[in-house]
């Protein structure tokens, strides 16, 4: 059981508003068909409101209000389906490699009620970079790689001008130090770190931002705005 803490409910309150339940069910899903298919380690089932769903939601505070999100190696739906379920207004694609992953967030999807905002997307990113999909305002990472190498994956899925909101943990600015050249030579500006949650979620969720100011290499097809259905 995935049952919110009482000293949560507040936060929850406050990022999910009307969605609470949705996110209550898609905790639930997480804490049994997510632990039993190994896309969620059994210790962290007891973890999952503070350290998935609100540590993911916070981040809708960088995301603009209609915004086409491209959630890069979603895995069981994190931040990807935390974001549609907290921000309705989003058009999410959930891109994830692994067939028994895309499953479990197909089923998620349907269950939870979100296949008119959230779609998914069997591939690696360099394959979502040759599709419909792209270019998307936002580009969304969660655990995946350094920035040097998340860089190089997330930014061809995005128009110039177009972000990477990479979360982070304590190594952020360590990151930031080290690979903010090789960003740059893949075409996107200054990573700049953020805090989301301030004063909602104790510790805030560690976002590194980085704008894509430049096309580096051959340009990549890109299309009109996507289709909010899911690919199947």
């Amino acid at each position: 059981m995935a049952v919110l803490p009482p000293e949560l409910a507040g936060a929850a309150r406050r990022l999910f508003g009307e969605r609470l339940d949705v996110a209550a069910a898609y905790a639930e899903l997480l804490a049994t068909d997510g632990v039993v298919r190994g896309l969620i380690g059994p210790r962290e089932a007891p973890r999952i409101w503070d350290r998935h769903l609100l540590n993911c939601a916070t981040v809708a505070e960088l995301i603009p209000s209609g915004a086409s999100v491209l959630d890069v190696g979603s895995g069981a739906g994190l931040p990807g389906l935390v974001l549609a379920i907290a921000r309705p207004d989003l058009a999410v694609t959930l891109i994830e490699p692994l067939a028994r992953r895309t499953v479990f967030l197909e089923e998620a999807v349907a269950e939870l009620g979100l296949t008119d905002s959230v779609r998914v997307f069997r591939g690696r990113a360099e394959e979502a970079a040759e599709s419909e999909a792209v270019p998307g305002d936002v580009v969304t990472a969660r655990a995946v790689a350094p920035l040097d190498r998340l860089a190089g994956w997330c930014l061809p899925l995005t128009g110039t001008g177009g972000r990477l909101l990479a979360l982070k943990g304590a190594s952020a600015a360590e990151e930031i130090a080290e690979h903010a050249e090789a960003v740059h030579r893949l075409g996107g500006g200054r990573p700049v770190l953020h805090r989301c949650g301030e004063g909602i979620v104790d510790p805030p969720t560690t976002v590194v931002e980085i704008v894509r100011e430049r096309t580096v290499g051959p340009a990549r097809r890109t299309s009109s705005r996507k289709s909010r259905s899911r690919r199947r």
